[in-house]
C-alpha cells in the first residue's frame, strides 16, 4: 500500500503544507511556497519553489514530484506547465467552510491517514460548533467589515464570512463573499463602507502589514463607529486567509475574541 501513496510531494501554497505536517506526513513534502509560515520549521526544511502566481518550473521538475497540490484558478497556468511536463497535478478550488473540511479530508485520504485526518477534523468541527454555540448567547452582534486589501478597498472571501458568522460577527458585504475571485469583491467606493457603519473593522492584508491608524485617518471615516469607538484589529492572513486548519482554529478563535469583548461593552 505504501508504495501506491504519493511519496514526494509539492505544495504550492500553504494549507496543504500545514495539514501534512499536522499529520505526520511533513517526510512526503519535498517542495513548499514561499509564502509558507505555518509550521515555522517547514521554511527550514523545505526547499522554496513558488510564490502564488508564479512558480520555478524547472526546480519543481528536479525534485521529481510525484504528487504536486495547488489551489485555485490563479494557479491554473502553473498547473498547466507541470501538466504538460508529466507532472500529476491536483488543484483545489476550495470557497466555504465546509469545502475546506472536504478538501483537508481529500488530502488525508490520498496520503493513506484517512482515520487520523477524520479524527483532526471532527475535533475541529467540535470546536467550530463550540464557539457557534456560545456565539448564539450574544444580545448583539456587531456588524463587521473584513477588509483583504486596502487599495482599492477588497472585502473578503466566503470562508472568511462564514467563520464571522460563526464568531458572532455580521459581514457587512455578505453579497460581495459570495464572489469567489478578488476582483468581484472591490469596494467601488470608501464611502459605501461609510454607510454601513461597521462596529468593528479588521484587516488581513497578503504581502503587507494592515495599520489601524491609517483607517483611522481616511477622510470621512471618523464618525464610523468602529473607528470612532477604536475597534480595529489585524488578523494575520496566514491565521485567516489560508483556506486549510489555521483559519478553522486560530483564524475563528480570533474573530470569536474580538467579537466577545466587543459584546461585553455593548450587549
Amino acid at each position: 500500500m505504501q508504495q501506491l501513496l504519493p511519496q514526494r510531494i509539492v505544495c504550492l501554497t500553504e494549507e496543504t503544507t500545514e495539514w501534512l505536517y499536522l499529520l505526520g506526513q511533513e517526510s512526503r513534502i519535498v517542495g513548499i511556497s514561499g509564502y509558507t509560515v505555518r509550521p515555522r520549521r517547514a521554511r527550514e526544511e523545505k526547499p522554496k519553489v513558488s510564490a502564488f502566481l508564479s512558480a520555478k518550473i524547472d526546480k519543481i521538475l528536479a525534485l521529481k514530484p510525484d504528487c504536486v497540490f495547488g489551489f485555485s484558478d490563479l494557479q491554473a497556468d502553473i498547473a498547466s506547465l507541470l501538466i504538460k511536463a508529466g507532472v500529476q497535478v491536483t488543484v483545489f478550488n476550495q470557497r466555504s467552510v465546509d469545502e475546506i473540511f472536504s478538501v483537508l479530508y481529500q488530502v488525508a485520504a490520498m496520503v493513506g491517514q484517512t482515520e487520523q485526518g477524520m479524527a483532526q477534523l471532527s475535533r475541529m468541527r467540535a470546536e467550530l460548533d463550540a464557539i457557534t454555540q456560545k456565539a448564539a448567547g450574544f444580545k448583539r452582534r456587531p456588524r463587521v467589515y473584513f477588509e483583504e486589501w486596502d487599495e482599492p478597498h477588497m472585502s473578503t472571501i466566503r470562508w472568511v464570512s462564514e467563520l464571522m458568522g460563526m464568531a458572532g460577527g455580521d459581514d457587512i458585504f455578505p453579497e460581495l463573499a459570495l464572489q469567489s475571485m478578488g476582483r468581484d469583491r472591490i469596494i467601488a467606493s470608501g464611502q459605501t463602507i461609510i454607510e454601513r457603519a461597521p462596529d468593528i473593522i479588521i484587516g488581513s492584508l497578503c504581502g503587507k502589514k494592515f495599520r489601524p491608524e491609517k483607517v483611522a485617518a481616511r477622510p470621512g471615516w471618523q464618525d464610523v463607529p468602529a473607528v470612532r469607538n477604536g475597534q480595529i484589529f489585524e488578523i494575520k492572513s496566514a491565521d485567516i486567509l489560508q483556506p486549510g486548519p489555521a483559519a478553522l482554529t486560530d483564524g475563528v478563535a480570533q474573530l470569536h475574541r474580538i467579537f466577545s469583548q466587543w459584546e461585553a461593552l455593548h450587549g
